[in-house]
């Protein structure tokens, strides 16, 4: 498995900053490169959250005034680059869906055997713009925040995501009793 889609059922859940812990993780081990893409279209949060002020970005790519090279970031981390989206791009689902979006996955996957490509997707019960992306990819992370679905959203997400190789769970934001930790 070379992609790697990280989703979530609803906002807020911690997806983003999963697969950006991910990536440098990743991206640290001997022999492995790490593409992080931000394909969460509709709030796309990647670039900002890693402070990156990048000029050209998926925006640039989409509109055919960029090439691939031209939007890829490094962030200063050995090992990882970023393809961010700097703005909000209009009719999402159908832009993930299009042929363009397909040929870039392939590229990106391709291009490196050493590579491992991150895509940060949009929650799933939000829009169907992971569900269009997800046949591309060939596995999931589902972020789940502690508390913050019902057992109704749960059981959607994973009736969505039943088609898909789904990798893990990572269960976001637990607070624990640092004492529960200690021996007596």
């Amino acid at each position: 498995w070379r992609t790697l889609a990280i989703v979530s059922p609803t906002p807020e859940s911690g997806k983003t900053v999963v697969s950006i812990n991910l990536a440098i993780s990743i991206s640290q081990q001997p022999q492995k490169t790490v593409v992080l893409v931000d394909f969460d279209l509709r709030k796309p949060r990647v670039a900002s959250y890693l402070g990156l002020k990048s000029v050209k970005s998926i925006n640039d790519l989409l509109a055919g005034s960029a090439e691939l090279s031209d939007v890829m970031v490094n962030p200063g981390i050995p090992g990882l680059t970023v393809l961010p989206t700097n703005k909000p791009v209009a009719k999402a689902s159908e832009t993930l869906s299009s042929k363009n979006i397909q040929n870039l996955i392939t590229e990106l996957r391709e291009r490196y055997d050493s590579r491992i490509v991150i895509i940060d997707l949009p929650p799933i019960l939000t829009a169907d713009d992971a569900m269009v992306l997800l046949p591309q990819v060939d596995c999931v992370l589902l972020v789940v925040s502690n508390g913050m679905n019902t057992e109704s959203e749960m059981d959607e997400t994973m009736r969505l995501l039943s088609k898909a190789n789904l990798l893990g769970v990572v269960l976001n934001r637990i607070e624990d009793d640092p004492k529960s930790y200690y021996y007596d």
